[in-house]
């Protein structure tokens, strides 16, 4: 199983319309606190609380209680501004993990120095002179490709 791992995200919309996404691919979501928002029917229910309920969503005080947890994946990958390296070049594999820093700031340098270099992804743009992608738009560009090269999961339509 495919996993999208959101450390500290800020907005609620994205993290609803992320959750939608991985509902419907059957994708596991981790949330790692703090959240910039309260998980209630307010916030999320216009991106996805009524998918909420059909999520493999998983909960963690922080970085560490993430990384302890037995349903974290054993291989991430970082998806970041801060890399040369395209995430087309890569072969994932079912149970990794791809992680998205807040919007805001990112993934904080000490999360970039853990995952390592050769597991630094970015998403290529057109317009270097612009930030990056919203984030939701990221997961689900890096979500789908993932899925691409692994296979979807038996019973989600890959047609």
């Amino acid at each position: 199983m495919l996993q999208i791992v959101l450390f500290q995200p800020e907005i609620a919309p994205n993290t609803g319309n992320i959750g939608r996404m991985c509902a419907l691919t059957r994708t596991r979501l981790h949330l790692i606190h703090p959240l910039g928002f309260v998980i209630n029917d307010r916030n999320l229910r216009r991106a996805g609380m009524d998918y909420w309920r059909a999520l493999d969503v998983h909960e963690h005080a922080d970085w560490p209680a993430f990384r302890a947890s037995p349903h974290a994946p054993t291989r991430l990958w970082l998806f970041t501004t801060k890399t040369e390296r395209s995430f087309w070049s890569v072969r994932y594999a079912d149970g990794d993990g791809l992680v998205f820093g807040n919007e805001g700031s990112g993934a904080p340098e000490w999360l970039h120095a853990e995952i390592g270099e050769a597991r630094r992804v970015t998403i290529p743009q057109a317009n270097p002179e612009l930030r990056s992608l919203n984030l939701s738009t990221a997961a689900g560009i890096a979500c789908y490709e993932a899925l691409r090269q692994v296979g979807f999961p038996p019973g989600v339509n890959s047609l």
